[in-house]
């Protein structure tokens, strides 16, 4: 048995709160065909990926409207109504982090995640600032799933892998995580996340 609790190391988007494009885009682009086009050809994954790697809103936006003038109010909307695609936390896991740190545990969190965006996050998300250790792709300029993120977490915060749980969404950085050497959890709903954590030594 543990002489003490793994360290919970959380995602943050759609684990701690949600994160949904299509929430806004619905209503901007009501026709479903030309919705999917829009985001796969436009504001596409590859494309805000890189604003989680650290390029600013500004030239992301200055890039698409260029390329595509017709879908520039589509293209703006993504920055400036991004907080419409966030339309609140994931209850169970946030009474988690904080029942953690009620008890004195740490807790940290790696998360792909915009500058820009983070910082807003952190004002509207107050609990998002309560992390004893934060690895955020855009500060780093590495995204998961990415081994170095994890290393560096682990190296910053002079953590062993194996005294770690990891939960994400993504089964590719789950993966990835689990090749680290950290325990893992894949948080896909309906999930009891605590039963899960209790499951692998976390006092919760």
């Amino acid at each position: 048995m543990r002489a003490s609790s793994p360290h919970v190391v959380f995602d943050v988007g759609n684990v701690l709160i949600r994160w949904d494009p299509a929430l806004l885009y619905r209503e901007l682009i009501p026709d479903e065909e030309r919705r999917r086009w829009f985001m796969q050809n436009v504001c596409t994954a590859a494309w805000n990926i890189e604003q989680d790697r650290g390029r600013s809103w500004e030239e992301a936006v200055a890039l698409l409207t260029r390329d595509h003038p017709e879908w520039e109010r589509e293209v703006r909307a993504y920055d400036e109504r991004w907080h419409e695609t966030v339309p609140g936390i994931i209850e169970d896991s946030v009474e988690i982090l904080e029942e953690l740190k009620a008890r004195g545990e740490k807790v940290y969190a790696i998360t792909n995640f915009s500058r820009e965006k983070w910082a807003e996050c952190l004002i509207r998300f107050p609990f998002l600032g309560r992390f004893d250790g934060a690895v955020v792709s855009a500060h780093e300029r590495l995204i998961k799933p990415d081994r170095a993120i994890f290393e560096t977490l682990l190296s910053r915060y002079a953590l062993q892998a194996q005294d770690c749980v990891f939960i994400d969404d993504s089964a590719k950085n789950i993966e990835a995580a689990g090749a680290v050497g950290m325990q893992t959890v894949h948080f896909v709903e309906p999930i009891d996340l605590r039963a899960r954590l209790r499951g692998l030594g976390v006092r919760i």
